[in-house]
């Protein structure tokens, strides 16, 4: 009895074969869409003449190092600005910006339109969220005048303060803030909280998961514009990551070889901020989204 009471039977655990295969299926599937990356990854390792003249091989060359260094720190246009860690720059400014803007005239937006019960709310709303059906490329022009008569070519401002307004934000928000129990209101009005206070101090901090939802959304929308950067921007130090690898691949340089090299790893680096992005806010995307719908 004793025996028995020290050292119990042990329960042997089932292999439940339908979980294993699920996570056989995504792993293959992980790694079926890491391929093209694994080519890319390859083609930036050997030189560019053997790209041209045999494309993606199994080989690892031994030219990752030099493209490197010819990616961030040398130019490829004739003002000599254009670096890779310069366009870095200018891309994590424009998404930043971006991304920040929206979020902040969203949330205004959705704060006046729950908020302060104005009497055309509603199809003030709908007018705001219709603008979902006219995007860049058909305002463009229209757009391009404008910036270009308020003298913000080659400018931050004239990357980011033309896009930042946001009918997705406004909605979202929206549909949150009206999930803010009427209690707390009523409680903060008793309290003596104004509406820039209850905004401030309690709306905001409550918004934290939204926040980060949006903010990931966006900052990947702002990171990968081309064509905006493309129209605007003229000065080589202006030039963002997007628009700057389109560039380095339209260039022929030394024996009319173009830098694959170069691009494909500009391509890789491009990649990298918008991953860590999403897998630092990725529990705070999830609850953002979910809790909208309450």
């Amino acid at each position: 009895m004793a025996d028995t009471m020290q050292n119990p039977p042990k329960i042997k655990r089932r292999i439940r074969w339908s979980t294993v295969s699920d996570h056989a299926i995504l792993i293959a599937g992980s790694l079926f869409m890491l391929i093209p990356l694994l080519m890319v990854m390859q083609t930036t390792t050997v030189p560019d003449a053997e790209i041209i003249k045999y494309g993606p091989q199994l080989k690892i060359g031994s030219e990752l190092p030099a493209n490197f260094d010819k990616a961030m720190f040398e130019a490829t246009g004739f003002s000599g600005a254009n670096t890779g860690m310069r366009m870095l720059l200018n891309s994590f400014i424009l998404g930043i910006g971006f991304a920040l803007g929206k979020i902040l005239l969203g949330m205004m937006a959705a704060y006046a339109l729950v908020y302060f019960r104005l009497r055309f709310a509603s199809a003030a709303f709908w007018l705001i969220f219709t603008t979902l059906l006219l995007p860049l490329e058909v305002r463009i022009l229209p757009s391009y005048e404008v910036v270009q008569k308020l003298g913000m070519l080659n400018t931050y401002q004239g990357l980011i303060i033309p896009l930042v307004a946001s009918a997705t934000a406004t909605f979202f928000f929206r549909q949150f803030f009206r999930s803010v129990p009427e209690e707390l209101v009523e409680a903060a009005r008793i309290d003596g909280a104004g509406p820039v206070k209850f905004f401030v101090d309690i709306l905001v901090p409550l918004s934290k998961t939204m926040i980060a939802a949006m903010f990931i959304i966006m900052f990947v929308f702002g990171w990968n514009q081309y064509l905006w950067p493309t129209m605007i921007t003229t000065d080589e130090d202006m030039y963002t990551l997007v628009r700057g690898i389109k560039q380095i691949t339209q260039v022929l340089e030394g024996a009319s070889v173009p830098e694959f090299g170069r691009s494909n790893l500009l391509a890789l680096i491009a990649i990298l901020p918008p991953v860590f992005i999403v897998i630092f806010f990725q529990n705070w995307f999830v609850k953002g989204l979910t809790e909208s719908d309450k």
